[in-house]
């Protein structure tokens, strides 16, 4: 594990283990921003809703723990080139698929023949960042509405990131779709309940600016601050 390369030339450290375990393992993480320790929550927790934004919350309190609206899936979902790409699945609102009929067969089964869960994607906007509307939205592929889907017809166009790992093991994430932005905030403001946005990345780098940076931590991680994990 110590030279893993996940979407770039750098190697993610074998101690980080939320990175490996969220890339590698497919568990769940926090994603914990990097400048005022915040994490990731769907705006709506309910399975039902498919048209509501991503927020950041400084607290994390027992209705959201217990519907884990902390949590995210980072999920393997092809390649862009050489370049390795993912879902953002939030583990609130799962959906569990009906079970199929004895002897039938889809797709969407795990090696073990189970039925993969339903979760809901971070889906971007097709005019995304120049819009000024809500560019990131948490949605089923075939809830979202049309403007959040595939520009070419395909409802993952739009769900799909290129994750890359910073030197010191944080993560970034940048939408295939609109390779010039990178995930921010709604006026670069990283405050409490700031809304999550699709923005410029004038930097023009992915790997180090503490704006777009997150770093994933397992739930039990929480209470460590990130700069007593690297050391």
């Amino acid at each position: 594990m110590s030279n893993l390369v996940v979407g770039g030339p750098v190697a993610v450290n074998s101690y980080d283990n939320a990175i490996v375990a969220a890339l590698v393992e497919n568990r769940p993480v926090m994603l914990v921003h990097a400048f005022n320790g915040g994490y990731l929550r769907p705006a709506e927790l309910r399975e039902e809703s498919h048209d509501k934004g991503v927020q950041l919350a400084t607290a994390l309190d027992p209705a959201t723990k217990e519907a884990q609206g902390h949590l995210w899936y980072i999920t393997p979902a092809g390649f862009f080139g050489q370049r390795p790409l993912y879902f953002l699945e939030s583990a609130a609102g799962q959906v569990s698929p009906e079970p199929l009929a004895t002897g039938a067969a889809d797709a969407g089964r795990g090696d073990d023949g189970t039925p993969k869960p339903k979760r809901r994607r971070m889906t971007v906007h097709q005019e995304a960042p120049k819009s000024t509307a809500d560019t990131v939205q948490v949605g089923l592929p075939d809830k979202v509405a049309d403007k959040w889907r595939g520009k070419n017809g395909a409802p993952e166009d739009t769900q799909l990131w290129v994750v890359t790992v910073t030197p010191w093991g944080g993560i970034t994430f940048v939408p295939i779709t609109h390779p010039d932005a990178i995930l921010g905030f709604k006026d670069y403001a990283v405050t409490p309940n700031s809304e999550v946005r699709l923005t410029y990345n004038w930097g023009g780098d992915f790997t180090g600016t503490v704006i777009n940076t997150f770093y994933p931590r397992l739930p039990s991680e929480w209470n460590v601050p990130y700069h007593h994990v690297f050391t």
